[in-house]
């Protein structure tokens, strides 16, 4: 089984986060919720307390197979501004190594250049943002090592989509119909 890690700033969309974690932990995927604030305790952007698992500096993130972004103001801007996670996501990218963002999340693969060519999709209105990507409307998009999704609605596609890839995809179905997830 794969190994992720989704990163958590004031501000996150809190499904977008804890979909996925809860779809890679049923499909026996280890995924570590990490916080770049000072504090475990983070609040997402509708004011939901989440306490993730550790903190950055705790976190060993070259032990990782995926790292997760999740969408939510201002929880993305956060997450663009924190630098040491940016050069890690630009060495996973370099490295062909899975990365993943959720709603306006994808912006920050745009603004990077890592959607140059690739079919990427986002929260509708981050679109102009997913700098040189072919734009989908699809609810998951996966481009290589580089997977992108649109919103909240789409949470539980993405976090089958990582689900597939980390664990295997016929887990990820077999997730699907346990918890009647209808397409």
């Amino acid at each position: 089984m794969g190994k992720a890690a989704i990163f958590l700033a004031e501000g996150f969309e809190e499904i977008e986060a804890l979909a996925v974690v809860d779809i890679c932990r049923r499909c026996e995927v280890c995924i570590d919720m990490v916080s770049i604030m000072e504090d475990t305790l983070v609040k997402g952007s509708h004011g939901i307390g989440v306490k993730a698992d550790m903190l950055y500096e705790q976190a060993d993130v070259d032990t990782y197979d995926m790292l997760i972004l999740p969408g939510g103001m201002p929880g993305t801007k956060r997450l663009e501004a924190f630098e040491p996670l940016m050069e890690q996501m630009e060495a996973f990218y370099e490295k062909g190594r899975y990365i993943a963002a959720i709603c306006a999340a994808p912006s920050i693969f745009g603004h990077r250049g890592y959607l140059k060519g690739r079919k990427a999709c986002s929260y509708p209105t981050f679109e102009s943002h997913l700098e040189g990507a072919v734009i989908s409307a699809g609810p998951v998009e996966i481009s290589d090592h580089v997977i992108t999704s649109r919103g909240m609605g789409t949470a539980i596609d993405f976090g089958l989509a990582i689900a597939g890839l980390l664990s295997t995809r016929r887990k990820a179905e077999e997730m699907a119909d346990t918890i009647v997830y209808q397409q």
